[in-house]
């Protein structure tokens, strides 16, 4: 499933109480996961009340069983087995899964979100796409090579087919050329940790398509599969083109490495039960928070906060009684997204 189809329909399916917590139907969930049996889901939903109990949270808080009437035909219904799975329960079913399935991967770090705010969502979604779509290329990559080394190819062979299959699809750049248009400091880097995910997606589908074809036409010998490498790349590269997309004068992305990082904090923090920080604007950072925050934590904060800036830089801390808690500093003051991860360890730790 596209992955922005799948952040809609995990949105789509998303349940709100009363009190504003959200949660999941785990029989409407295990389908979008890629899972074709509700006993396997029921396996890895058991593995995720282990792991919850583990890092110190009620279960009951986040998987809470509930019976379900389902029809049956002609009429008839019948009792099932069904979890009311809470945000954090829903991250951790996604981190027992299996991480290689695209859907798996993704609703690893959609859950670890915890943002009401439309277009940091949105953002978080973008780079998700393209973290997953990176691992993708990577796993072609690797099957492509597995491939051409059973067929008469050496190491060498290999990155020759590669580099000209870089060259066809950038327009006679090469990849040495691309990393250089796109300012890769690090030689070492590979390229495709730079490219935006319509251009790895086209990587991807070149490489895909000169392992199928190599197969196909059961081909041996590097001069033979470097002329399938390039015809595949000729067709990515028309691909794109008919869309008015020029792959060599796309600007580059962040770098992936930083991305997966910032993802991989989120997991962490996640997999503890904490939130996780929602945006942080010039002078506001912004954090969600569990709903029964008392006002000590508050003051607790507002002291942590004071003491890393100095007397006279009074940072105020806007508190509604929500689930948000806005922390307003004036302008000129750093405040990292590393301190918002220490201020949520206050939260946790004095509950």
């Amino acid at each position: 499933m596209e992955i922005k189809k799948l952040a809609s329909t995990l949105e789509d399916i998303k349940n709100i109480r009363k009190n504003g917590s959200e949660y999941w139907y785990a029989r409407e969930l295990f389908p979008i996961l890629g899972y074709s049996r509700w006993q396997t889901f029921q396996k890895t939903i058991e593995k995720a009340k282990t792991s919850c109990n583990e890092s110190g949270n009620a279960v009951s808080d986040h998987f809470t069983q509930v019976s379900k009437m389902v029809e049956i035909g002609s009429g008839a219904t019948r009792e099932t087995e069904e979890y009311e799975l809470s945000r954090y329960g829903s991250y951790l079913v996604a981190q027992n899964g299996d991480p290689h399935i695209p859907e798996i991967a993704f609703a690893q770090m959609y859950f670890a979100i915890q943002t009401r705010k439309q277009e940091v969502l949105e953002n978080q979604i973008e780079e998700i796409e393209r973290l997953v779509t990176r691992r993708q290329l990577s796993e072609s990559e690797k099957e492509f090579g597995k491939t051409v080394f059973l067929r008469d190819v050496n190491s060498n062979g290999l990155a020759e087919i590669k580099s000209v299959g870089d060259f066809i699809l950038f327009g006679n750049n090469s990849t040495k050329d691309m990393k250089k248009r796109l300012m890769i400091r690090d030689s070492r880097r590979p390229l495709a940790d730079f490219l935006p995910t319509i251009t790895i997606k086209a990587k991807e589908l070149a490489t895909e398509a000169t392992t199928f074809n190599i197969k196909k036409k059961n081909l041996f010998g590097k001069d033979p599969i470097k002329r399938e490498h390039i015809l595949s790349n000729q067709g990515a590269r028309k691909f794109l083109l008919d869309l008015d997309i020029i792959p060599e004068i796309l600007p580059p992305s962040e770098d992936l490495r930083k991305v997966e990082r910032r993802h991989e904090k989120q997991k962490k923090i996640a997999s503890k039960g904490t939130s996780i920080i929602a945006e942080k604007n010039e002078d506001e950072l912004i954090i969600d928070v569990p709903l029964d925050v008392k006002r000590e934590q508050i003051e607790k904060v507002n002291a942590l906060l004071e003491s890393k800036h100095g007397e006279g830089k009074v940072i105020f801390i806007i508190w509604d009684g929500t689930k948000e808690v806005s922390f307003r500093y004036p302008k000129g003051v750093q405040i990292s997204e590393d301190l918002g991860v220490e201020v949520m360890q206050i939260f946790k730790s004095e509950k």
